[in-house]
């Protein structure tokens, strides 16, 4: 028997899992899947808007893996605390695959980044997805305006969660406080802005689609930015996602153009989404007591795909400033760790120290490719790991470890939840929501989970 410990709980994590336990070259894998967290699910529960309930399904999808005989969930176990480091971890399990993901986000590297009002978009996402690492942060709502720097499907996600009505959003399992804050949002406007053109934003149409149909929302596009794109002009030649991306930013730009005169009863709407491009985040401008705008300067193509400042500069008034530039792996302990990339150095999935494999220890998913594709892109990804682990069964069963992997956790100080203690989250969570006059409704803090998982011993 060879057990393995996958590190993370998230779609790699769950991927890599299944491809373990669905190969028959080595029978009698056990998958022991650890996560930090006492849920499972990652980002998929924790990072999906809760407006998405067609993405969080995929949740019934990765459930079928971990409730597989021989898939064991142990959640609210820290890999990396003292006792339980790579060594540690390799006298428990005969290989450990770690799928911890990207945990940080990206800096702009501008004056006034910092200042308050200028949070990470991961921040707010954390926050309205009730992670119990955001249960302290707060988010009133009282701007007026509000800056998204980014043009990807987070940033999507954040400008339309912003320009959402509470009423709208009581059927999902967002918790009260986001919620109540949203009911109260005095947003009136909200800039998503990119520093390069419409061909080479990052977002997918669906996503960029629904920004159309919010109620009492209308969508502004300056036809001038997007003249500004060689390939808007002529976009034959762009990858499909990327045409139709401009088709619909082109629809909007044409009725920006038109004028309130002729757009209908979007013009009277309480809400504006302002899209704009080539313009990149120079300096966040307030003082101690909050920002006021962002500066940008307009940029240009510069020919090689990227872009080039014009010394032109533009302020957009913005008292919530939202950074949406991409997510960051960060250091494991015990791990080597690439910071160029922000990526643990592997071969085929095998992490390398000094060019060389790490005996029994392997990486799949952001933490070994860094933040990219959809969460699709995760499977063949976990697959070119599990091989590598297969392959390297004649080296790991040399030293195949014994006893209980539970009881050893606990040895190390760790309090593990099992799938049981899982399922009381999920029971907790419904009755919760049911007490609201909702549907489930999360837990949004480390001691309400923890009581919900050990109620029952």
């Amino acid at each position: 028997m060879l057990r393995v410990a996958v590190i993370g709980s998230g779609p790699s994590g769950v991927y890599t899992a299944q491809s373990l336990i669905e190969q028959e070259a080595v029978p009698d894998i056990e998958v022991y899947v650890l996560d930090r967290l006492p849920c499972p699910y990652g980002l998929v529960r924790y990072g999906v808007a809760p407006d998405h309930e067609k993405i969080k399904s995929l949740q019934n999808n990765l459930r079928m893996v971990l409730e597989h005989p021989r898939v064991h969930f142990l959640g609210n176990v820290e890999a990396g605390a003292p006792g339980l480091g790579v060594e540690e971890l390799r006298e428990i399990f005969d290989a450990v695959v770690f799928c911890v993901g990207a945990a940080t986000d990206r800096h702009l590297g501008i004056p006034g980044e910092e200042l308050p009002g200028s949070h990470p978009a991961t921040e707010f996402v954390a926050w309205y997805s009730a992670h119990p690492d955001a249960a302290a942060v707060r988010f009133t709502l009282a701007a007026r305006s509000a800056v998204v720097i980014g043009v990807g499907n987070v940033a999507v996600d954040v400008v339309r969660m912003l320009s959402r009505g509470a009423a709208e959003l009581a059927a999902t399992d967002m918790p009260q406080g986001p919620l109540g804050a949203l009911a109260d949002s005095r947003v009136e406007d909200v800039w998503m802005v990119g520093r390069r053109g419409p061909s080479q934003a990052k977002f997918t149409t669906k996503e960029l689609r629904e920004l159309g149909s919010l109620p009492d929302t209308e969508v502004c596009v300056r036809p001038e930015e997007l003249a500004l794109d060689p390939a808007y002009r002529d976009p034959g030649e762009l990858p499909a996602v990327a045409r139709r991306n401009v088709a619909v930013l082109r629809g909007w730009a044409e009725r920006t153009a038109a004028g309130p005169a002729d757009a209908g009863p979007a013009a009277r709407a309480r809400r504006r989404i302002h899209l704009r491009f080539f313009l990149r985040p120079a300096e966040v401008l307030g003082d101690a007591s909050g920002v006021r705008a962002v500066r940008f300067e307009r940029t240009a193509p510069d020919g090689r795909g990227g872009v080039t400042g014009t010394g032109e500069f533009e302020e957009i008034e913005g008292q919530l400033v939202l950074r949406s530039v991409g997510y960051r792996g960060t250091p494991q302990p015990g791990l080597p760790f690439d910071e160029a990339t922000g990526t643990v150095p592997h071969l085929a999935g095998r992490v390398l120290r000094d060019g060389a494999p790490l005996p029994g220890v392997y990486a799949a998913g952001w933490i070994k490719r860094g933040p990219t594709g959809v969460i699709g892109t995760n499977r063949p990804c976990a697959k070119e790991t599990a091989s590598s682990l297969l392959a390297d069964t004649p080296m790991l069963a040399e030293r195949h470890t014994a006893g209980d992997p539970v009881a050893a956790l606990a040895r190390a100080g760790q309090r593990p939840v099992p799938w049981p203690g899982w399922l009381a989250i999920e029971a907790a969570e419904a009755a919760w929501g049911h007490g609201l006059g909702r549907g489930t409704v999360k837990l949004p803090d480390w001691a309400g989970l923890l009581a919900a998982a050990h109620a029952n011993g």
